[in-house]
């Protein structure tokens, strides 16, 4: 039994780490407002290493609509603002002599529908890799060789556990599609 309760907060635990990972990826995702976690994704070769932008420069939002990325080592900023200008955002970088500033464009409906759908994407992503850890739970329950009631209990109880996990990826999703939609 022991060793079956170790396997339910081990699932659990890789569950919550989907979740997780499926909040940060949704940070990406731009709302409204400018958010320096839309620069998370991006990076730049600095000294021959992949290097996250936000490691190299602090970045602000001085206005609703603008972030500001100050690199702590100023030859950085042709690097920055080509990996900008490469990257998916569709963001203008403007260089002054301290930093870079983006000026986040007013979003379209069209392009709130657009990411909507992106987000709703990347929901059905999450809730795949959920099913798949569930998937290696009942796999795991089974090589146990429990009774056959308590392994029918603990199959249920890892249904209601992924269950609850999809439903708050859903509560999450729900969240974040309000806030692209609100204006």
């Amino acid at each position: 039994m022991e060793e079956l309760e170790m396997t339910l907060l081990e699932g659990e635990e890789r569950m919550d780490k989907a979740i997780a990972s499926f909040e940060r990826e949704l940070n990406t995702v731009r709302t409204g407002r400018a958010n320096a976690s839309l620069l998370d994704q991006i990076q730049i070769d600095y000294y021959g290493v992949p290097t996250p932008v936000k490691q190299i420069s602090s970045i602000s939002s001085p206005e609703a609509n603008q972030l500001y990325i100050k690199p702590y080592d100023k030859s950085s900023m042709k690097l920055i603002e080509s990996a900008i200008f490469a990257s998916p955002l569709g963001l203008t970088p403007q260089l002054d002599s301290n930093g870079i500033r983006l000026i986040l464009p007013k979003m379209t409906e069209e392009r709130r529908k657009e990411l909507v759908k992106l987000v709703s994407k990347m929901e059905e992503a999450a809730k795949v890799q959920i099913r798949n850890v569930r998937r290696d739970l009942n796999d795991e329950i089974k090589k146990l060789e429990l009774p056959e009631d308590d392994e029918k209990g603990a199959l249920d109880d890892c249904q209601k556990l992924t269950d609850k996990k999809i439903e708050e990826i859903a509560n999450i999703t729900k969240k974040k599609q309000e806030e692209i939609m609100t204006i």
